[in-house]
């Protein structure tokens, strides 16, 4: 890791050099020259797309538009679907270090955690999206998998609902409740230099991020980024460190755009505080721990590390007609030993761990073909668009479980264990130093869209379909013994926006799901070793939207129905059983006068299992879902001389069950943050102090059940912590 952080800290102060002997070269110009230059504004777009990126909304929170799946850029308001990107202004303002921080701020949205790991979940609708199933740049499985920095993305795009048309089914089986799309940053009109320093007070970070236009026109651009944060957490004994290094090129001419993007993360964790499982034996949940309390052993480790990198180029054939392509890999490796913590006794906190160690490697390549067309049918405008699309990862896996040797402790008092040698009876698969391939999943799409504009443009009309294939190889541990499941399903959809007013919208929209059947469980005695055809997920949604330009508002109403396998009464395993989630959505965003602005809403939620095996559990509430939750987060800016502005944010989420039979019952839970912005110069060095208080009352909570379906684990919610940025703009 040493190595690394010098690696980090000298990319960064060569390019430092560089970017500061640039700045020199280009003052000694001539004025003409220099004048000449300052009258070129050039669009430069994540996508390589004509228009470029979408622009802020009043406040600078998020933008007026984003990402709508193969459609490309759309306005919020022009859309059939409830759409929130988030910008890098808000990114920065909340200090916010991955795509989780970001999506604190979101009321549609709860952060949870992967299943036996640390990788983010998100719960969106209250559908679980994995982070795996993040896309960059419209490419699904690039960035690395467990997590996430913020330096690396300009933008973070939520899109509300199911989306198998927009943007094809995710390699991991989300995408039901809503997509995640993040944007790479690139290259601005002016020169840029950033120096970024912080702590938590635990630990330090220091990041760069430079920028600079090249040609007689600016065609060329380059953007970098480098990042190292080591030490502590606010939580004891719990240590991260994160070294990155990101690159972002683009150019354009009159007909040709193009970007690429290359990335190194190398993120390193130990002691981190584990998920905790309730035992069979458990009839009520525990308390929460106290937030900063760790019970994780000191040997446990989790590393990731990850080489990535996304390449598109757009291309006019004629005015109206456009060809495009992308091509997207990563490679990782992960390495880990854990020992989670399953509770026997909620009352006194006792329980058990055993050592799990694991190896990943991961190969995905990842591409899209696609023509844009723009056409007439009288006074009907089409924006027509022909997408295909490849996937394939290979996953190659090996682990050792050390399931019956387990070691006592204490949920309240934990206690350390040296490492636990692995027992002769410990269930091993494949060479932990030489993981062989387990599981090679592909996917292949072909989408044709149309998006209608008629009555100068106040209905828009999308219709589209998109056949889904879906191609996997699983290979036994040890053996490597081969089972093939490939399915394919083609996946309609149709949304409607009709504008009552430039400034009032309703709309709806229906649009499915698709995610990989389930294989048939060890009850299932007439189906042993099946595997269905792929669930379809149907999702109906309405709303209305209010945008004028300063204040927005979206309210929707959706029903989703997600198909999932039962065991019926003949011991078959079948596609009959399903969760129906109906929900209303309020999410507000602007300014409600020049020096105050909002953003929030609420969410709620009748998550609900139907037809389950033999009625079981019909009608009881999908696991780790609220039937409420709600964000209200307002910065106000001072009204004095010098540039401050405060803010403040209150979370909360309703009561959700851990397990399906809603008897374990995990109370509601509400967090207050606060934070102040400071912008001022240092020796004529723009600068700019974040200052950040999350969970300001020191709550002790749970703040996710599960992450993983059907499962229904605990993760403690982080203790008060204070964060302190300052940015210099060289």
């Amino acid at each position: 890791m040493l190595q690394v952080k010098r690696l980090t800290l000298m990319i960064g102060a060569i390019i430092l050099q560089t970017a500061a002997h640039s700045d020199d070269l280009m003052s000694s110009d001539t004025n003409s020259a220099v004048q000449q230059l300052n009258v070129i504004k050039v669009v430069a777009s994540a996508d390589a797309s004509a228009n470029g990126l979408m622009p802020s909304y009043a406040g600078g929170q998020v933008a007026v538009g984003g990402k709508v799946g193969l459609f490309g850029n759309q306005k919020n308001i022009d859309t059939p679907f409830n759409l929130t990107s988030y910008t890098n202004e808000y990114i920065q303002e909340h200090n916010a270090r991955s795509v989780g921080d970001v999506l604190q701020g979101d009321p549609s949205v709860r952060l949870a955690r992967g299943f036996g790991n640390f990788q983010e979940s998100y719960f969106i609708r209250g559908f679980i999206l994995g982070s795996d199933d993040t896309a960059y740049n419209g490419l699904y499985g690039i960035l690395p998998r467990q997590y996430i920095p913020s330096q690396l993305f300009e933008r973070v795009e939520v899109l509300k609902g199911a989306s198998a048309f927009l943007n094809g089914s995710t390699p991991g089986n989300g995408g039901v409740g809503g997509a995640i799309n993040l944007l790479p940053k690139r290259a601005k009109n002016e020169p840029m230099t950033r120096l970024t320093v912080g702590s938590d007070f635990n630990s330090g970070e220091v990041s760069a991020d430079i920028s600079r236009r090249f040609g007689t026109e600016k065609q060329f651009g380059i953007r970098v980024n480098t990042a190292f944060r080591d030490g502590n957490t606010s939580i004891d004994n719990e240590k991260a460190s994160l070294g990155l290094f990101a690159v972002g090129l683009d150019y354009h001419n009159d007909r040709l755009r193009l970007s690429g993007d290359m990335g190194y993360s190398n993120n390193r964790l130990k002691a981190t505080r584990p998920n905790v499982t309730l035992g069979n034996t458990v009839t009520s949940v525990p308390y929460a721990p106290k937030a900063s309390s760790n019970f994780a052993q000191k040997w446990s480790y989790s590393n990731e590390e990850d080489i990535f990198g996304s390449y598109r180029a757009e291309y006019d054939l004629s005015d109206r007609i456009t060809a495009y392509a992308a091509y997207g890999f990563r490679h990782g490796e992960e390495h880990n030993s854990i020992a989670n913590l399953t509770l026997s006794n909620a009352s006194t906190g006792a329980g058990t761990f055993y050592r799990f160690d694991n190896a990943r490697k991961d190969d995905i390549n990842t591409g899209e073909l696609g023509l844009k067309m723009k056409a007439f049918t009288g006074s009907v405008e089409h924006d027509l668009v022909l997408s295909g699309s490849a996937f394939q990862q290979d996953t190659k896996n090996a682990y050792v479980m050390d399931y019956f040797n387990n070691i006592r402790n204490n949920l309240y008092q934990p206690t350390q264990s040296d490492q636990p040698t692995v027992l002769a009876n410990a269930f091993k698969g494949n060479t932990l130093d030489n993981p062989k391939l387990t599981a090679r999943n592909r996917l292949q799409s072909l989408a044709l869209g149309d998006n209608l504009k008629a009555f100068d443009e106040k209905l828009i009309l999308m219709l589209g379909g998109r056949y889904q294939k879906m191609v996997a190889d699983s290979y036994t541990y040890n053996t490597s013994v081969n089972t093939r499941y490939s399915k394919g399903k083609f996946t309609p959809a149709v949304g409607l926006t009709y504008k009552l007013t430039p400034e009032i919208a309703v709309y709806g929209n229906y649009i499915e799901a698709l995610t990989a059947g389930g294989t048939a469980p060890s009850t299932a005695i007439q189906s042993l070793g099946k595997q269905l055809s792929p669930y379809v997920s149907k999702q109906k949604e309405v709303g209305i939207k209010f945008d004028n330009q300063q204040f927005g508002l979206t309210a929707d109403f959706f029903s989703t129905e997600k198909q999932r396998g039962i065991v019926n009464n003949s011991l078959y395993y079948v596609a009959d059983g399903k969760d129906r989630h109906n929900g209303i959505e309020l999410t507000t965003y602007g300014k409600v006068s020049d020096g105050v602005k909002l953003l929030g809403g609420a969410t709620w939620l009748d998550a609900k299992q139907k037809e389950t095996t033999s009625g079981t559990y019909d009608g009881k509430r999908v696991i780790g879902v609220p039937k409420f939750q709600a964000n209200l987060e307002t910065t106000w800016q001072l009204p004095i001389p010098n540039d401050i502005s405060v803010n403040g944010r209150i979370v909360y989420t309703g009561a959700s069950y851990a397990d399906n039979a809603n008897k374990l019952k995990v109370p509601s839970w509400t967090r207050f943050d606060l934070g102040a912005i400071y912008k001022t110069h240092i020796s004529n060095i723009p600068t700019k102090f974040n200052f950040t208080v999350n969970n300001v009352f020191n709550k002790d909570y749970w703040a996710s059940v599960g992450g993983y379906e059907n499962y229904g684990y605990l993760n403690a919610g982080a203790p008060r912590t204070f964060m302190l940025s300052a940015n210099f703009d060289f």
